[in-house]
């Protein structure tokens, strides 16, 4: 499951991401597949979407690690 996941993220990161746009730093599709290679599906699926959540104005950005 892992392996689909991040070939699916590779995928959207070449055909559909604008990663100069974010604010944060890893982008949202960057940060997301660190966290599926760090922690497996599930739980780096879980961690991309509360990211996701926090791209909006209310939140300042800037550095977000996994």
């Amino acid at each position: 499951m892992k392996k689909i996941v991040l070939k699916i993220l590779v995928w959207y990161k070449k055909h559909m991401s604008r990663g100069h746009n974010c604010r944060f730093v890893p982008s949202c599709s960057e940060y997301t597949y660190r966290a599926v290679e760090k922690y497996g599906a599930g739980k780096g699926l879980w961690k991309g979407l509360k990211r996701l959540l926090r791209c909006n104005p209310l939140f300042k950005g800037g550095v977000d690690n996994v």
